[in-house]
């Protein structure tokens, strides 16, 4: 028994270790190991990026230099270089008309939906009775999104026999048919933009929650009243969030199509007046099948996003501040 007991850790101590090289190569097994599982999960993700968003990107370039019509066999497709985009510039009045009314609708509808927000989430932050549902409430019309069903409602409602008549007809003001008014369409659909403030209203409320309570007490104790401390304290401790909104706003207002296209029954009318960038290049794709043109419109519209948010981050570091310091 003595023996047994004392021969154990003999044995055990004539038995090979692994050098470092034998633990250096499990390591790197093991990495690729949980490499190739991370891949494994991704490739879902991978597959999408690939089949829904990237090769069709590359094809639709292609296409942009092509006549491509739809209707026509790829075999017969003919490549036309840069004729698409010396179309667009100069010989397409349509285009120039679509990039005015969308313009339109984003300098005035974006700044004054993120006007809304702040406001609202500035009367909503602070902890009193009943102000969760009312949180809810102003939320709501965003959860809808850009639905048809929303739009149709919109429409109905700004109609001549619509809700919003018959409110002024209780203050006897007489209506019209906002809809099918040219002067009227667009700051319509700008309304129902500005009305789904909801989403952008709830991060400005998570940005208030950040603000210190000190600042504005340091601030009142210096005799700032209620318009210097949201100047001089609310609105420089929210700009990254600003920033952030009005980014993600901007990208948003000027892919508008949905409310669009149902006010105008897809033709961009009354008079053109609702004729926004994207329904435009539908109408192009999709109506009169001009495939080859509308991608041409697509990539320009990319690469005007692009350059959109380029500028805004480039000008962001006059103005945002960071609380750490790091204007970036």
């Amino acid at each position: 028994m003595a023996l047994t007991t004392t021969s154990t850790p003999a044995l055990r101590d004539r038995r090979p270790r692994p050098g470092p090289a034998t633990r250096r190569g499990r390591a790197g097994a093991a990495r690729r190991g949980e490499g190739a599982a991370g891949y494994v999960f991704l490739s879902p993700w991978l597959l999408g990026l690939m089949g829904i968003t990237a090769l069709p990107m590359l094809l639709s370039l292609y296409l942009s230099f092509t006549n491509y019509d739809v209707l026509t066999p790829w075999s017969e497709v003919e490549w036309v270089g840069l004729a698409n985009y010396r179309r667009m510039f100069t010989t397409d009045p349509t285009f120039w008309h679509s990039v005015q009314v969308t313009l339109k609708f984003g300098l005035i509808a974006v700044p004054l939906k993120l006007a809304a927000a702040l406001g609202v989430a500035m009367l909503l932050h602070r902890a009193w009775r009943g102000v969760g549902l009312f949180r809810g409430l102003f939320y709501l019309p965003s959860l809808l999104g850009g639905s048809v069903a929303l739009a149709i409602v919109w429409v109905n409602m700004f109609n001549r026999a619509g809700a919003f008549n018959s409110l002024l007809s209780l203050f006897g003001i007489h209506g019209k048919a906002w809809v099918n008014d040219p002067d009227w369409a667009l700051p319509t659909l700008m309304l129902l933009a500005i009305w789904q403030f909801g989403a952008p209203m709830v991060i400005f409320l998570a940005g208030l929650k950040q603000v210190p309570v000190e600042l504005y007490e340091a601030a009142a104790v210096d005799g700032a009243g209620a318009w210097r401390r949201f100047r001089n304290v609310t609105l420089p401790m929210l700009s990254p969030v600003i920033f952030f909104n009005l980014v993600l706003e901007t990208i948003h207002g000027f892919q508008g199509f949905t409310s669009a296209f149902v006010l105008s029954n897809g033709s961009g009318g009354p008079i053109d007046s609702t004729l926004m960038y994207t329904l435009n290049l539908y109408i192009h794709g999709f109506t009169e099948f001009e495939m080859g043109y509308a991608s041409a419109l697509a990539w320009v519209f990319l690469l005007a996003i692009a350059l959109i948010t380029v500028v805004l981050f480039s000008t962001g570091r006059f103005w945002v501040h960071y609380t750490d310091g790091d204007d970036r």
